[in-house]
């Protein structure tokens, strides 16, 4: 599904969707075979019905709707960490969720890693609705709140 989303928001696939030569079934079928990994039948009958209906656009939305869904029907949630860091020591990594899990009791936690330069350092966590922003970037912001008031 992850595949499909990033895959269908790529600005050249975005030109073959315009394209009026190209049968729904055709564009259904190339944007399967661009697919790395094999589609699932299922996916692929969801590619399939999105494409006839014109909402190809809205193929981010789904997956994210979807991964959602499927978080909370297993107790999991996303723990997007930005870093400065190139990649988090797995140590660091395996500290930092040890202690989200004390935050977060009950939900396991599934860490997606990106790196942020802009933070200057330490770490920003969004899980869910909440944000725990722990960077040098928002401590500097805040201390510019406090000297301007």
């Amino acid at each position: 599904m992850e595949a499909l989303a990033s895959l269908t928001s790529n600005p050249d696939v975005a030109t073959l969707v315009g394209d009026p030569k190209l049968t729904d079934d055709q564009l259904c079928d190339l944007i399967a075979e661009l697919c790395a990994q094999n589609l699932p039948k299922e996916a692929a009958n969801l590619l399939r019905v999105v494409i006839e209906n014109g909402r190809l656009e809205a193929m981010p939305e789904i997956a994210r709707q979807f991964r959602e869904l499927k978080n909370s029907s297993e107790g999991t949630a996303d723990a997007y960490i930005e870093s400065v860091l190139l990649s988090l020591a797995p140590l660091s990594l395996t500290v930092l969720l040890e202690s989200l899990a004390k935050k977060f009791p009950g939900i396991k936690l599934n860490p997606v890693v990106a790196i942020k330069p802009e933070l200057i350092g330490g770490v920003c966590i969004h899980v869910g609705d909440k944000l725990l922003d722990g960077s040098i970037r928002a401590r500097l912001a805040q201390m510019k709140t406090t000297l301007t008031a």
